[in-house]
């Protein structure tokens, strides 16, 4: 009886075993040889020197993904002129307004690269490059320029502060895009972008010279007292306004850079 049993058994595993196929009194069905031969359904190419694989021999597998490339981080140029001599006066306002916001953000501005100052820092939880290009105002697209070729840059992703003349003295202006409204810095910017304007630019008013003065020697002259202070409000919304644009995008940070309510704040 012990022996009967162990053959019974035997038969019973050989009819599930993979030999199953020659046995001649078992059928399957349809829907059973779909699901034995169901593959993922991933597209490979069969060499023509090699025989092709049957679907049960076959193992495909699935592709590797593509590694993604780091976004690109936000440049946040500001326009100005080398040198001491320079420091504090109107042209440089652009180099001034970088200066608040890595003291602000606790970013070094320590090496020195594409003709720029440059440092590398974050603004909230956003990777973000400062630069104060040192070629002198005129030529600052030999700087920005350089630093956009190199490093892919998509424009949209490059803000540029500057002075502006038209501007009531510490209001600000943030826009999209435009010309270089007669800004010698802006022009070479532009034309180092083979003429494209499609990049943002946080202007800060610095008025018009009073009287017959000069205009160059106006933009060269230094801040006084009084002027210094009232900065002080126009660096902190313009801090303000780079935050915004970066961690909620340009269109709440040009809200809020040129609705009334901020430029009330600056009167």
């Amino acid at each position: 009886m012990k022996l009967s049993s162990s053959i019974f058994t035997f038969r019973f595993l050989n009819f599930n075993s993979l030999f199953i196929k020659s046995h001649p009194s078992f059928k399957i069905s349809a829907a059973t040889k779909r699901t034995m031969t169901q593959f993922p359904n991933f597209s490979t190419k069969i060499s023509n020197s090699c025989p092709a694989n049957t679907a049960e021999d076959s193992q495909v597998s699935p592709p590797e993904p593509r590694p993604q490339s780091p976004p690109r981080k936000p440049w946040i140029v500001g326009l100005g002129n080398p040198g001491k001599k320079f420091n504090g006066t109107r042209h440089n306002v652009g180099f001034m307004m970088v200066d608040a916001i890595a003291e602000a953000e606790g970013i070094s501005i320590n090496t020195v690269n594409f003709k720029a100052q440059i440092g590398k820092g974050f603004i909230g939880n956003v990777p973000v490059m400062l630069a104060k290009p040192q070629t002198f105002m005129n030529s600052s697209g030999e700087s920005v320029g350089a630093i956009v070729s190199y490093y892919k840059i998509p424009l949209k992703q490059v803000l540029v502060i500057f002075d502006d003349l038209d501007l009531p003295f510490a209001k600000l202006r943030l826009l999209p895009k435009g010309g270089h409204g007669g800004h010698n810095g802006m022009r070479s910017i532009i034309d180092s972008f083979k003429g494209s304007r499609d990049f943002p630019r946080l202007r800060i008013g610095i008025g018009r010279p009073q009287g017959r003065m000069d205009t160059i020697n106006f933009v060269l002259r230094a801040f006084n007292k009084q002027e210094r202070e009232e900065l002080e409000f126009t660096f902190h919304n313009g801090m303000e306004a780079v935050r915004i644009l970066l961690l909620e995008g340009f269109d709440k940070s040009a809200t809020y850079v040129n609705s009334t309510k901020a430029m009330e704040q600056l009167g």
